[in-house]
Parts: C-alpha cells; sequence; structure tokens
C-alpha cells in the first residue's frame, strides 16, 4: 500500500521501506531485488531520518507484494496473497451507498485476518473507520496501521470518485521521530497515544452513491497501490446535501438564499463550495426536478399539468420546454415510449 500522497516529493519515511525488509527477514528471504526495482540504495536503510518518493513506495511495495505472495508485506501472522484487496473492493462495488459499502469492506477484512479488527462506527455525526488490535502486531504496528487506514481511505474516495476531508485522526501508537510525516499521511489533525486507531469524518459522506463498475475497477487493479495515493480534487458531499434537500424539501429550494439558511451557511459559500465541486445550483435543479418529472410519467397518469405543478413549474409550457431540453422528447412521447 503505497501511503504518500506527493508522490513528486521525498517524503515518505523510510521505516516504512525497512518494514518491508523485515518482512523479508521474518521469511528467510532477500529484500534486494525489490529494493534495486524501488532504486533505494541499502545503505539508506540504516539512515534513520531518510526519505522516499511515493514512486520508490509503490514500486518496493508491488514488488515485495509479489515475492512474498501477501499483500499484507508481513503484518499479520497469516499472508493476503496477491489479490485479497482486489477482492474485497469487488465485493463492495455493488453496494448502493458508501455507507453499505465500507460496511461490506470491514466485514470481509475481518474474515482475512483476525489480527485486527476493522468497524465502521458512527456517533453524533461523525463515521470513523476504527482498527482494533487483536494480536500484538510488535514492530508492525505503525506501518500496519497507517497502510490499511489510507488503504481505507483510498478505496472510499475511489468508490464514490470523491476528495473526502477528515476531521481528525486517531491512532493507537506513540508519535514516531518521524511524526511530521503524518501532515502528509493524514489530513487533519492526528493525535497518537490514542485508545484505538481510527479515521475520522462527515458522516454524510456516507450517504454518497457508488459511482464506479466493475470495467472502472479492472482498470484500477492494473495500478491499484494508487488508490491510497491519487489527489482527488472534488469533495462531492455538499452536492448530494443538495440534492436531497431540493428532493426531500423542495420549499427551501425555491432560491439559493433559501437553500442556504437551510444548511447554515452564506449564499456565497453554497456557491463556491458547489463550484469546487464541480456542479451548479440550477445543475441540480434541473437534476431532480428531471427525475422526479420522469418518475410521476412513469408511475402514475396524472394530466402533464398536474406533473408540472409538482416538478415545481408555473406552467405547463414551460415544462415542456424544459423536458424536451432534458430528454430530446415532450413528456406525451416520453411516457408513451416507456410503456411500449
Amino acid at each position: 500500500m503505497n501511503i504518500h500522497s506527493r508522490p513528486s516529493r521525498a517524503e515518505t519515511p523510510i521505516a516504512f521501506i525497512q518494514a518491508i525488509v523485515e518482512a523479508y527477514s521474518l521469511r528467510g528471504m532477500d529484500p534486494t531485488r525489490a529494493l534495486e526495482r524501488a532504486q533505494i540504495a541499502p545503505n539508506l536503510l540504516k539512515q534513520a531520518d531518510a526519505r522516499v518518493t511515493a514512486l520508490q513506495m509503490e514500486w518496493m511495495s508491488e514488488a515485495a507484494m509479489r515475492e512474498l505472495d501477501d499483500e499484507a508485506l508481513g503484518w499479520f501472522r497469516r499472508r493476503l496473497p496477491w489479490g485479497s484487496y482486489g477482492m474485497l473492493v469487488r465485493a463492495s462495488l455493488t453496494s448502493p451507498s458508501l455507507g453499505v459499502a465500507m460496511q461490506r469492506w470491514c466485514r470481509h477484512h475481518n474474515l482475512l485476518t483476525d489480527d485486527i479488527r476493522l468497524q465502521l462506527h458512527l456517533d453524533k455525526g461523525l463515521a470513523s473507520i476504527e482498527l482494533h488490535e487483536q494480536h500484538d502486531l510488535k514492530t508492525m504496528r505503525e506501518f500496519c496501521t497507517v497502510s490499511v487506514l489510507r488503504n481505507a481511505l483510498g478505496v472510499a474516495c475511489w468508490l464514490t470518485d470523491s476528495r473526502m476531508t477528515l476531521s481528525g485522526t486517531d491512532l493507537h501508537f506513540s508519535a514516531p521521530a518521524h511524526a511530521a510525516s503524518y501532515r502528509v499521511l493524514f489530513d487533519g489533525p492526528v493525535h497518537f497515544d490514542a485508545a484505538c486507531s481510527r479515521l475520522s469524518f462527515d458522516a454524510g459522506y456516507l450517504q454518497l452513491p457508488i459511482r464506479r463498475d466493475e470495467a472502472s475497477l479492472q482498470r484500477m487493479l492494473q495500478r491499484a497501490l494508487l488508490l491510497t495515493v491519487r489527489p482527488y480534487r472534488r469533495d462531492r458531499l455538499l452536492v448530494e446535501r443538495v440534492r436531497q434537500v431540493l428532493a426531500e424539501h423542495p420549499e427551501h429550494g425555491r432560491n439559493a438564499e433559501d437553500l442556504a439558511a437551510w444548511l447554515h451557511m452564506s449564499t456565497r459559500t453554497l456557491h463556491r463550495q458547489l463550484q469546487e465541486e464541480g456542479a451548479s445550483l440550477q445543475q441540480l435543479k434541473d437534476a431532480v426536478r428531471s427525475d422526479r418529472a420522469r418518475q410521476l410519467l412513469l408511475q402514475t397518469r396524472k394530466p402533464i399539468k398536474q406533473v408540472a405543478a409538482e416538478v415545481g413549474f408555473q406552467n405547463e409550457k414551460s415544462f415542456i420546454r424544459a423536458f424536451k431540453a432534458w430528454t430530446r422528447q415532450t413528456p406525451e412521447d416520453f411516457r408513451s415510449s416507456q410503456s411500449l
């Protein structure tokens, strides 16, 4: 698991390379070829403050996973054969939302090893992916904890194609000598010597829909280690919250001022954050109206004029014009074509 987020700079602590080398030692194997593949000089392993790049970490991890046939890189008493983490993602791919997907991911990970237990926890609007150590991980504790949590976050971001902002990271070990590197490994505040290790984030992310399919999974698996490296530009949480308000409380979506007040933010902030997420309020209004109109046309026999009113249009003509822009069909043509 590549645990770096800035591939162009050498900021990954040498401690993680040392942990991989230790995994080779525990198996009685030689890490020389993997180090050569990653272009890491052996004398670098003796420099406590040394750093490697994200790409070097990716090369070293992939070589070691294949040679050791262990995607856990020596963390657990039992190997996790090549393809184990891909299997976990595939098992979550058909989930209706990120919440269901991460529950499945944690549950299936717990079937692979009993050395740690992963759990999705909810409390007062915050969600956490918790890692509980069931068996003493000893010298592998830091490397395992950071890698598993970063992988879980990478999977969540990939499944939703969204950048997830962390509220905080708690770690069940003391601050290492390279603690300064944690500003790169995790966004937000990091706390050491915690009762258990966890990533915490807004529980609203769990409502995000899964945006990936089998084809995209196959492409991702060609370089799966990038799951924990790729910087997602857009955080889609506000888009989904606005969609939900417009669908469930349309009275609060009449204008940007009402919607912003309902969401406890300024109108300017609403527009700015939506733009950062690649959307506009008008686009979201149109999408929600379009979905609702299609539902009414297909599931009821209500007259077009009544459908227009329920969707939020003042007159039938403007509704028909908008519906043609959405679907290239009139409402009547859409209804009849779907009923054939």
